[in-house]
C-alpha cells in the first residue's frame, strides 16, 4: 500500500472534522452575519435550518474511518493504537477517539491495554467459526420461517439492497461491502417483526467482520466478495418462489463452519 492512499482515510477524516471544528468554534462561514462575542448568526433563511453540530457528530466520523481501517487491515491485529495518536492522524483531539475506541472494544474490534490505549483483536479461524456457527442458529431458522410465510412480492423489496452488495463486492472495498452486506442481513431479518433479533443478529454480524483473520489463510479478495454477493440474489429468488430446500442450502452455505441443523 502506498503511503499516500494507507493516509487517505485520515486525511478525509480530518478534512470533515476540521469543517465541523470551524462551525463549532464559530468561525466565518458563508451565509451569515457575524457577532463580534461568538458564532456567526444564520441568515434569514437559515434560521430554521442549520443543523447543530455535536461532539458526537465528530465521533460518528471517526468511527466510521476507524471500521474502514480495521476492515483495510491498515491497523494491524496484535498492535496498540493510543487515541492521541490517532487523533494527530485525524486531525482531532484524543477524546472523539478515545470514545470511538470504546464503541469498538464493546464490539469486541478492539482491547483495552490500560495506560496505553487499544489492541486490534487477533481471532483465527475458530473464532471465526463459532460466530459462524452462532449466527446460523439464530438466522436460519428464521429465514426458513420467512420464507414459508413472506409473499413473494416482499422479497422484490430487497432486491436494490441485494444490488447494492453485488455492487459493493465489484468495487473491491471490504469496509464498503461489510456495510452493504449487514444492511441487507438486517432489512431481511426485519421482516421477522422482532427488533431484538435484528439488533443480536447485526452485532454477531459485525462481530464476524473485523478484523480480518491473520491465520495464514489468504485475505478474501474481490473475487470472493462477489461471489458472496451473488448469494443475495439467488436467496431472494429462492424466497420468492418458496423453494425450502434451495434456501436451506443457500443460507446454510452463507455461514461456513455452521453444524448440520
Amino acid at each position: 500500500m502506498r503511503a499516500d492512499d494507507a493516509a487517505r482515510p485520515w486525511r478525509d477524516a480530518a478534512q470533515e472534522n476540521a469543517a465541523e471544528g470551524a462551525a463549532v468554534r464559530g468561525e466565518h462561514t458563508h451565509g451569515g452575519a457575524r457577532r463580534s462575542d461568538g458564532p456567526p448568526l444564520p441568515g434569514p433563511r437559515e434560521a430554521h435550518q442549520r443543523p447543530v453540530v455535536r461532539r458526537a457528530s465528530v465521533r460518528e466520523q471517526v468511527l466510521r474511518a476507524l471500521r474502514a481501517a480495521l476492515l483495510s487491515g491498515e491497523l494491524e491485529p496484535g498492535e496498540v493504537y493510543s487515541a492521541p495518536v490517532l487523533g494527530e492522524r485525524f486531525g482531532v483531539s484524543a477524546t472523539p477517539v478515545r470514545e470511538a475506541m470504546q464503541q469498538l472494544a464493546a464490539e469486541g474490534a478492539v482491547e483495552v491495554v490500560p495506560n496505553r490505549g487499544f489492541r486490534v483483536a487477533e481471532r483465527g479461524a475458530r473464532q471465526l467459526a463459532e460466530l459462524a456457527e452462532v449466527r446460523a442458529l439464530l438466522e436460519v431458522p428464521v429465514v426458513l420461517r420467512l420464507a414459508r410465510t413472506v409473499p413473494a412480492e416482499r422479497w422484490d423489496e430487497l432486491r436494490p439492497l441485494a444490488e447494492r452488495t453485488m455492487l459493493a463486492a465489484s468495487a473491491g472495498c471490504p469496509a464498503t461491502y461489510a456495510e452493504a452486506d449487514r444492511v441487507f442481513h438486517r432489512a431481511l431479518l426485519s421482516l421477522a417483526g422482532n427488533a431484538e433479533l435484528v439488533r443480536i443478529a447485526d452485532d454477531l454480524h459485525r462481530r464476524s467482520q473485523w478484523p480480518p483473520a491473520h491465520d495464514g489463510s489468504p485475505a478474501r479478495g474481490q473475487g470472493d466478495l462477489v461471489a458472496d454477493a451473488a448469494e443475495h440474489g439467488a436467496l431472494l429468488d429462492a424466497l420468492a418462489a418458496r423453494d425450502l430446500d434451495v434456501v436451506r442450502r443457500l443460507v446454510r452455505e452463507h455461514f461456513a463452519g455452521a453444524d448440520d441443523l
